[in-house]
This record gives C-alpha cells, sequence and structure tokens, in this order.
C-alpha cells in the first residue's frame, strides 16, 4: 500500500531521511517511533507529498506520490485521513464544520447528508454536544478528537496520526488510543 524506496531528505546540512525504505502492507497498523527530531513527522509528510524526498520515492498503491501535482495529487489524497499532532482545526470555524469540511470539498452529499454524517462522526468521538462550539471553546484533547473526526468522517482507506496522544493526560491519551 505504502512503499518507501530509499528515501533521504535533508534540511540545510541536517539529514534527517538517510536512505530509508519499508513497506506498509494494506490492513497493517505500522508505527515509527523514535525521539523528537528522527523524522517520524517528517516521513508522514513525505506520504501524503506535502514534502519532496531529495532522492528515492514513496509510492502509494503502486503509484509514485513524489512528483504527483494537481488533480493526480488530488485523487491520490483522497485515500487518506490525516491527523495532525496538534490537531490543525480552523479557528473561524465551528468544530461541526471543521468535521464537515472534507465531505463538502470532496463529496457532492447534500447538507441534510453531511450534517448527519458529521453528527454520526462527532458521536464515535463523544463530541456531539460540542458540534457548535468553536476550538478556541474547547480542551486540547477535544480539539484532538475533532481533529480525528475530521480525518476519518470520509471513511479513508488509510489513517496517518502524527503524534495523536501527545500532551494528553492519561485517561484522554487512552480514550484516543481506544478510537
Amino acid at each position: 500500500m505504502i512503499k518507501f524506496e530509499n528515501v533521504s531528505k535533508r534540511f540545510g546540512s541536517k539529514t534527517v531521511l538517510d536512505n530509508v525504505s519499508y513497506e506498509v502492507r494494506k490492513g497493517e497498523i505500522f508505527v515509527i517511533v523514535g525521539p523528537s527530531g528522527t523524522g517520524k513527522s517528517v516521513s508522514l509528510k513525505h506520504m501524503v507529498h506535502l514534502l519532496t524526498p531529495d532522492e528515492g520515492r514513496v509510492l502509494v498503491a503502486g503509484e509514485d506520490i513524489s512528483h504527483a501535482d494537481g488533480v493526480e495529487l488530488e485523487r491520490m489524497r483522497e485515500h487518506f485521513g490525516y491527523l495532525f499532532q496538534g490537531g490543525a482545526l480552523l479557528a473561524w470555524l465551528s468544530v461541526a464544520d471543521n468535521v464537515a469540511l472534507p465531505l463538502r470539498e470532496k463529496t457532492s452529499m447534500s447538507e441534510a447528508e453531511i450534517h448527519k454524517k458529521v453528527m454520526e462522526t462527532l458521536e464515535l468521538v463523544e463530541l456531539a454536544d460540542d458540534a457548535d462550539k468553536m476550538p478556541s471553546e474547547i480542551s486540547g484533547g477535544m480539539q484532538k478528537r475533532a481533529g480525528l473526526a475530521r480525518a476519518i468522517v470520509t471513511e479513508p482507506p488509510v489513517l496517518f496520526c502524527d503524534e495523536p496522544t501527545s500532551g494528553l493526560d492519561p485517561i484522554t491519551a487512552a480514550q484516543m488510543d481506544q478510537l
């Protein structure tokens, strides 16, 4: 499903990824573990082509995402949900509107269908009662759960999670792991 072939990435004189190769198969849970600054987030950003390798390539379902652009890149990204480290909610949108965003941008669903799907997903992450709140009105753990809801609302076959439990208390971290 996802394959790194001899991927290297440098930022100035610092080499973050050095000739990295691995494969993640369909249905597999794959975890990249290491201390800060060792390339975990950089690897994830290569998988969705937020970064381009200096050397090597990244294949997604046999296609090279490393050099995809435009419509081709958008088509490939439709297979992914992405939970960013900080939730990455848009401050000017309510929790529900943040979750609805990928449905509005990528589907032809009616507003009624979108509302139903958003509320089902918010129920799953235990945020249905907070749908109308703004991101600044909810806790960090709730923001992470809202970010997770946005990442899964389209039911993508691949879910990327960049440090999904960092900064969370043990109880909230356990809830995120369950989700």
